[in-house]
């Protein structure tokens, strides 16, 4: 029986592929901004490409800033991917002054540029595991695809569950009971990409 996710609508990038890899792997998922209908989900994704202000603007536009604080802080499974990621926590060098969602504890800060370090990173890496139920039945240190000019430095470093190194160490993927966030894109991680949304959605 497929379960239902729920894709938060903010008008932010890449939520198409993320509802695309979803239901490829046999669920049913949901584009929508609707509290009702995110909050009867069984899976809640926030995905998101684009910056961290403008974001933040639109889920405050859009009320779904409450919606999303009490999803995490219930027991319905939540993933944020990418700029979801970094949404989820206090604040981001990109939009100084603007604060996050503040539901994990840590900072995003910029990617240190350098010589043969091209800002944003693109590309595929290899992380670092350290645990984690969204990483089940991976090989050791998986291939995922990238796409940021903004890292998270968590403050608890237990809930790290990846890293990875581009210019510096970058905490990859996270998780905090039902709460997971992972930096890299797993709807553009080919098989172990689908495999990290299977492990999710049977959280």
């Amino acid at each position: 029986m497929s379960r239902y996710v729920a894709i938060v609508d903010y008008d932010a990038g890449n939520i198409r592929s993320v509802q695309k890899a979803v239901e490829f792997i046999g669920e049913k998922a949901v584009i929508t901004r609707d509290k009702n209908e995110i909050l009867k989900a069984d899976h809640v994704i926030l995905p998101g490409v684009g910056a961290f202000g403008d974001c933040m603007d639109k889920l405050n536009k859009y009320g779904l800033v409450d919606v999303l604080k009490e999803v995490a802080a219930g027991d319905v499974p939540f993933l944020g991917i990418c700029l979801g990621l970094q949404l989820l926590y206090e604040d981001s060098e990109e939009t100084p002054g603007v604060k996050g969602l503040g539901i994990l504890k840590g900072h995003v800060l910029r990617i240190p540029g350098g010589e043969g370090i091209k800002v944003p990173h693109m590309g595929w890496n290899a992380l670092e595991l350290n645990g984690g139920r969204l990483f089940n039945g991976l090989p050791e240190n998986p291939y995922v695809y990238f796409v940021h000019s903004y890292y998270l430095k968590a403050d608890d470093r237990d809930e790290v569950k990846a890293k990875t190194f581009y210019s510096v160490s970058i905490d990859a993927s996270v998780e905090k009971g039902n709460v997971f966030a992972c930096q890299f894109h797993p709807e553009k991680s080919a098989e172990l990409g689908l495999q990290i949304l299977r492990n999710f959605t049977n959280v």
